[in-house]
Parts: C-alpha cells; sequence; structure tokens
C-alpha cells in the first residue's frame, strides 16, 4: 500500500468535498480550505457540508479559513476551485510555497485574460511560478468525475496528467483508491482542453433534454454529441493536444458522462435554456458554477485566432448570446457535423 499523504484541497465544492471523502476514508491525512463561513460552519458542526455536498459525514476532514495553514501541514495541494477564481488564489498561495509542495489543478481551460494572458490556466499557474522563482510541478486532473458518484464509492477513473511523466505516475499511485482508479499521462495540455471543452457539448446536450415535450430525444442527443465530439478533436488538436488524449478518461470519458448524467451541471443548465428561461434566469438559479458558457466563449475566441472553422460551437455561442432560438441552434449544431 502506498504511504499515506497529507493532502490539502482549496475549494470545498461538490467537486473538493467528494475526492475529501474518498481520500479521507483511504486513510490520508486532508485538510480541506474554503473562504465560506457557512462551508466551514457545517463541516465543524455536523461534519458535513451541507450547501455542496449533502448526506455524507466527513469526520476525518479538517477545514480552515487559513490558505497559510494548508500549507504549513500539507505536502500535496489540490486546487478544486473554478476557472474565474483560480488564478487569485494561485497568487495567494505562491507566497507560502515550499520546494516539497505539489500542485494539483482541477480547474480547465482557457486562463482568464487577465490572468495569463491566452495559455492554458496549468500554463498560466506555470509562469506565476516560474516568475516567482518557483519549481513546483503542477499536475493536471480531469476525467468523468460525478462528484456524488465519486463520494458513494462509485468506480471511477480519472487522468493524472504532468510534462514530467514520473510526477505523474508517483501521483497516480499514492492517491488512486479502491474506487477512484488515476491514469497517469503526460499530456496536460491535452487533458487541460477535453476538460473544459466537453462541457460545451454537455450544455448542448441539455438544450435537448429541456426540448423533451417538442422535438427533444435520445436520437437528437447522439447526433448533438457526434457533432461536437468530432469537431473537438479538429480544434483540440489544432490547439495542441494529443489525438490520443481525444479517446481517452478526458476526452470521450468525460464527455460522455458530463453530456448525460443528471447531476451534470453544464447538461442541467443548458436543460433550463431549452425549456425556454433566459441565460441570465437559468443562471441565477444554480449555486454550483458551470463551466459551459465560459469555456464556449472562450474556445469560440481561440478558433477565430487560429481560423479554424467551428459551427457547432458558433451556433452554440450565438444561443447564448441572444442571436438565435433554441430550436434554431440546435439544428445547426447538428448540421456541423456534415460540414467537418
Amino acid at each position: 500500500m502506498a504511504r499515506m499523504a497529507r493532502i490539502g484541497i482549496l475549494g470545498l465544492g461538490n467537486w473538493g468535498t467528494a475526492l475529501a471523502h474518498v481520500w479521507c476514508e483511504d486513510g490520508h491525512n486532508v485538510l480541506g480550505w474554503t473562504v465560506e463561513q457557512e462551508v466551514y460552519e457545517s463541516l465543524m458542526t455536523k461534519n458535513e457540508n451541507e450547501k455542496y455536498l449533502p448526506g455524507y459525514e466527513i469526520p476525518r476532514l479538517q477545514s480552515t479559513m487559513k490558505i497559510v495553514d494548508v500549507t504549513e501541514i500539507c505536502e500535496i495541494l489540490v486546487l478544486a476551485l473554478p476557472s474565474g477564481v483560480i488564478l487569485g488564489v494561485v497568487d495567494d498561495l505562491i507566497p507560502h510555497l515550499r520546494p516539497s509542495h505539489l500542485l494539483i489543478d482541477l480547474a480547465k481551460g482557457l486562463a482568464p485574460s487577465d490572468g495569463g494572458g491566452s495559455g492554458m490556466i496549468s500554463n498560466a499557474i506555470e509562469k506565476r511560478l516560474a516568475t516567482a522563482e518557483k519549481s513546483n510541478p503542477v499536475v493536471v486532473m480531469t476525467g468523468p468525475t460525478i462528484a456524488a458518484e465519486v463520494a458513494r464509492g462509485v468506480m471511477t477513473n480519472a487522468l493524472v496528467a504532468c510534462h514530467d511523466r514520473s510526477v505523474a505516475e508517483r501521483v497516480a499511485e499514492r492517491l488512486s483508491t479502491d474506487s477512484l482508479i488515476l491514469t497517469p499521462a503526460e499530456d496536460p495540455l491535452g487533458a487541460e482542453l477535453w476538460g473544459a471543452y466537453k462541457n460545451t457539448v454537455a450544455l448542448a446536450c441539455g438544450l435537448v433534454d429541456g426540448l423533451k415535450e417538442s422535438i427533444g430525444g435520445d436520437n437528437l442527443k447522439a447526433a448533438i454529441v457526434l457533432s461536437g465530439y468530432s469537431e473537438g478533436i479538429g480544434l483540440l488538436g489544432a490547439m495542441g493536444a494529443s489525438p490520443e488524449t481525444a479517446f481517452g478518461p478526458a476526452g470521450i470519458g468525460d464527455l460522455y458522462v458530463t453530456a448525460t448524467s443528471p447531476r451534470s451541471r453544464n447538461r442541467t443548465l443548458g436543460e433550463k435554456l431549452g425549456s425556454g428561461k433566459s441565460l441570465e434566469q437559468a443562471l441565477k438559479e444554480m449555486h454550483m458554477v458551470a463551466e459551459g458558457v465560459r469555456a464556449t466563449r472562450m474556445f469560440l475566441r481561440r478558433s477565430e485566432d487560429l481560423g479554424h472553422q467551428t459551427p457547432f460551437l458558433h451556433s452554440l455561442g450565438s444561443l447564448l448570446d441572444g442571436e438565435l432560438g433554441v430550436e434554431e441552434s440546435i439544428r445547426l449544431m447538428v448540421e456541423a457535423y456534415g460540414s467537418q
């Protein structure tokens, strides 16, 4: 058995909390950090994150609202944060890093324009580390991971990718459990790209679910998945992803579960839009971040920069911007497959 690790989880949303539960159950020492007072108090008084993962007591999980507590105690730092805030937390984290700290990035996609330019989030983290003269390794973790199922012990396969494959192998060996099977890889760019891109397809599949009383159905959803996945293979390949990553846990595996699961946040957001709600209304009803809207706009900008045609994403983006109706957007997304 691999020796126990001291794991700090920064961000206790549903995914961060689910990982905390799994790793605590496996005997690791886990400390969670949150900026949300209600989450901290819920864990302190009830051993449960009632806001994000109700029904799961985690008595062995320690929690704090001070970031320095995590860096003092832990060796593996898991960044379980939305893509819009992760770089700000990294900035707060860097002054407290020791050479022995290893970072695991759960956020996926293109970094916000004000934090790392046009690169990926993991690349923006690495740039910040280099500027601060730190050389801590950064691992990207992604895959088909519905948080409640992971917490329940459903067998799950995820990818851990790093430029240094030996680091990815060490993380996979130490943090895999009986139910969470981590596969090492050395294509962090592709892992992160697919981890972000799949949210756009899930959003589109949710639109179909929102139309279940009219044109929605499994045939239509299959056509949407095919069109979105095919466009992703071309676009992400042009952006530098290794072809084989599209067919692994970070690619088709993650896309399948995010596009079809009732628990998927991005599919749920799409369903609200498909049923006639505005983007503003739909977002207001969700207290967990759905990354698909931001991912759609980021990939559209990148495809324009590359001169790469993306009719599927263009149709989805036009819907999000209020320029197309739901049924017209879906028709164009299906037809996009024929033009690829």
